[in-house]
């Protein structure tokens, strides 16, 4: 909104100093501020408040070092990380830009979601919370909103440069340029690192070559539900999923305003994504809220996100990623919500195989997910979020790496 206001000065009435709201780093500097002194200052009432309501976290005793500790603590603080992601957007972003109301709708869509079930869970009494045929209804329901809009909307486009024969060429910021509609997404490491979704239907006939919509879509869907239930799960000891995502959410931000400036880039030989600069501020508001947080939630916790944050920021790294069109480089760049996810997994498949096969159930971890085997395994809380972090920074490291190693 002050977007606007700064501009209608700048344009309009030409106030000296209103245009550097035209730049999109400036409005970024602002935003991880705003979401920083807005996690800061509500932050410490909202806790009171939930602390009032009796809004504290049910422990079920697993036998885990200091887990009774945290019994009562205040839950649904994820309202916090929303909060200051929403208001430094709404303030700063252009909120006519395509990806933006994406952004947005993502943001309130899982954060519904997991309020709901938080509030079930401890306002309701109701242990089990929101059923989970639900929650991926829901999850499904923001993949199919958010792949058909990135699908059909003409407002999403790539651009592509022109030799003078009419031939496509590598990015040159000196050639002639067409914003097309491509459903392409990178290839990591590979040279030639542009995957055209249409390609993989080019001999199947027309009908699936026009319409790959159908398979386009439910990777969208895959993705954003794996990574939203990835960051879930991950969300079990202090700090661990804010941290976490603040790193994957600086390393988005990087990619968006590569992406978004056509001379980086012309630099880099990246696809250039028009308007998509804009989710800049997007990002920088989104890893302000998660490092404001941490103020509150690092060990030793005085409130829990609950599935209020950890949906909602699972849900939010997903989106980016596919916008930016990176979603090929979740598996590295979301290792933590991937090894975490596929922890459980393992541990219930091998369980129920060995019971089948032996009568009784047999585990591979000492619990799942695995900062519980960690846990398990005598180390200490912040020993394993500290660990999980420093990871975290090198999968992001290699992630940029992409950038030019090919």
């Amino acid at each position: 909104m002050l977007y606007y206001l700064f501009n209608y000065l700048y344009k309009v009435h030409h106030v000296p100093g209103t245009g550097v709201m035209q730049y999109s780093s400036f409005r970024a500097a602002l935003a991880i501020v705003t979401s920083l002194i807005i996690a800061q200052f509500f932050g410490a009432p909202l806790i009171r408040i939930l602390q009032r309501q009796q809004i504290g976290e049910t422990i079920r005793d697993l036998g885990l070092q200091g887990q009774m500790e945290k019994k009562g603590t205040p839950t649904m603080g994820g309202l916090i990380i929303l909060l200051a992601i929403l208001v430094p957007v709404l303030l700063f972003a252009k909120l006519d830009n395509i990806y933006i109301v994406l952004m947005i709708l993502s943001t309130v869509w899982l954060g519904l979601i997991g309020f709901v079930d938080d509030y079930i869970k401890v306002v309701k009494k109701d242990k089990e919370g929101l059923a989970g045929r639900f929650k991926i209804m829901g999850q499904v329901g923001l993949g199919l909103t958010v792949g058909w809009v990135l699908f059909f909307s003409n407002d999403v486009t790539v651009r592509q440069y022109l030799l003078a024969n009419g031939q496509s060429s590598a990015v040159d910021a000196s050639t002639i340029y067409q914003d097309v509609k491509l459903m392409i997404t990178t290839i990591p490491f590979a040279k030639n690192n542009e995957l055209n979704y249409g390609d993989l239907f080019a001999t199947a006939g027309d009908f699936f070559n026009e319409y790959y919509a159908f398979f386009y879509i439910p990777i969208v869907i895959l993705i954003i539900t794996a990574v939203s239930n990835g960051a879930n799960i991950t969300d079990g000891l202090d700090g661990l999923a804010a941290g976490t995502s603040a790193i994957i959410g600086t390393t988005l931000a990087i990619f968006a305003f590569v992406s978004g400036n056509a001379l980086l880039a012309d630099y880099l030989d990246i696809m250039f994504i028009p308007n998509s600069g804009e989710l800049v501020i997007f990002c920088a508001a989104f890893v302000g809220a998660c490092v404001g947080f941490l103020w509150y939630n690092s060990y030793p916790a005085q409130v829990f996100m609950g599935d209020t944050g950890s949906l909602a920021i699972g849900g939010i790294i997903a989106v980016l990623a596919i916008i930016v069109r990176k979603e090929l480089l979740i598996p590295v760049l979301c290792g933590i919500f991937l090894i975490e996810n596929l922890s459980v997994m393992v541990q219930v498949s091998y369980f129920k195989y060995t019971r089948r096969k032996y009568g009784e159930g047999r585990r591979l971890l000492r619990m799942s997910p695995l900062h519980h085997h960690y846990q398990k395994l005598g180390y200490h809380e912040s020993k394993i979020v500290s660990r999980f972090w420093i990871v975290g920074i090198m999968l992001a490291v290699l992630t940029l790496v992409t950038l030019k190693l090919r």
